[in-house]
């Protein structure tokens, strides 16, 4: 009878676990606050990521030339509000387009 409580217990204590672990899964790609600039040169390509379920944070990741990596970008850096500019100019020339 004690070894079936036991079970039970041992069995509760990892549901709960699994449940808090799952909760607290919530990551996002950049830690930290990314970096102000890159080399443009160094630059392979530029991923926006949107806030989500999995992060509430909008990301701006540079991915470097030659598998150099990824980089953060500060969203308060010039480079990325340089970036965001460009987006949202690029966006409303399609959208005039289509109209």
């Amino acid at each position: 009878m004690k070894s079936a409580a036991v079970v039970v217990v041992i069995a509760c204590l990892l549901i709960a676990h699994v449940e808090g672990v799952r909760i607290s899964a919530r990551r996002c790609l950049c830690q930290g606050r990314g970096v102000n600039g890159v080399r443009v040169q160094r630059i392979d390509k530029i991923e926006v990521h949107a806030a989500s379920a999995s992060c509430e944070n909008v990301e701006i990741i540079v991915v470097l030339k030659n598998g150099a990596g990824k980089k953060c970008l500060n969203l308060e850096s010039s480079l990325a509000k340089n970036y965001i500019n460009k987006l949202i100019k690029k966006s409303q020339l399609q959208e005039n387009r289509t109209h």
